[in-house]
C-alpha cells in the first residue's frame, strides 16, 4: 500500500488505476502519467479568492442544468479523439480550483470523466511556468471550451476560449475594477472588486 509520496517513483508513468490505489495525505495530480505534487496548503489569499469565486458561480448555477464543482474534485482528461473508460488507460487526473460541467453524463462517483466546459485555475506562488504551460496545453487538447487563469496577488484574470481550430485565444484580461463575464455564460457577470477586495 502506497501511503507516502516518497514511496512513488517520480520518473514512472502512472494510470488512474494506480492513483485510486494510493492512500496519500498529500494532494497530487497526474499529467500524462507523471506525478505533480500540489501545494500542501494554498495561501490565505488563494483560498479567499477561490471561496468568493465559488460562491458567485455556485449561486449562478443553482437550479440550472450545468453543475459547478470546487477542488478537491477529480477531473479525468482524455484526448478528444479517444474515449478511454478503463482506469488503466487514463493517465491524466487534475483538480481544478473550479470547474463547470454541462454534459452530466460525464459525472460519476469519482468526479468527471472528460473535459469540463469551463475551468478556473487560481495561481499560487508555488505554481511553476512549466506546470502552467502543461495545464494550458492539456486543457486545450482535451477540449475545455473556456479557461480562466486567476492571478490573486495581481488581482487579474486571463480568459482563454477555444476557437474554431480548437486552439486557445486570449479573449479578455480582466482587472480588479472590472466586471468579468464568462464567454459560455454571458449573463454571468462577476464584480472583481468584490472578489479581490473582499479578501
Amino acid at each position: 500500500m502506497i501511503t507516502k509520496l516518497t514511496d512513488l517513483d517520480l520518473n514512472k508513468i502512472y494510470s488512474y488505476a494506480d492513483y485510486l490505489s494510493w492512500q496519500l495525505e498529500e494532494r497530487l495530480e497526474l499529467i500524462k502519467g507523471k506525478i505533480f505534487a500540489m501545494s500542501p496548503s494554498p495561501s490565505r489569499r488563494h483560498q479567499e479568492v477561490s471561496w468568493q469565486l465559488s460562491r458567485v458561480i455556485a449561486n449562478y448555477f443553482h437550479k440550472k442544468p450545468c453543475k459547478a464543482f470546487a477542488a478537491p474534485f477529480d477531473v479525468r482528461l482524455i484526448d478528444n479523439d479517444k474515449s478511454a473508460k478503463n482506469h488503466q488507460e487514463i493517465h491524466t487526473v487534475v483538480q481544478p480550483d473550479i470547474c463547470v460541467i454541462c454534459d452530466l453524463n460525464k459525472l460519476d462517483e469519482q468526479g468527471c470523466l472528460g473535459a469540463p466546459d469551463w475551468i478556473i485555475e487560481i495561481l499560487s506562488k508555488g505554481n511553476s511556468k512549466k506546470e502552467m504551460k502543461l495545464k494550458y496545453t492539456l486543457y486545450e487538447t482535451a477540449g475545455v471550451k473556456e479557461y480562466w487563469v486567476v492571478y490573486p496577488f495581481e488581482s487579474a484574470i486571463l480568459q482563454f476560449v477555444l476557437n474554431t481550430n480548437n486552439k486557445y485565444e486570449l479573449t479578455n484580461t480582466f482587472t480588479e475594477d472590472e466586471i468579468a463575464s464568462s464567454y459560455l455564460f454571458p449573463d454571468l457577470r462577476i464584480s472583481l472588486q468584490e472578489i479581490f477586495n473582499e479578501t
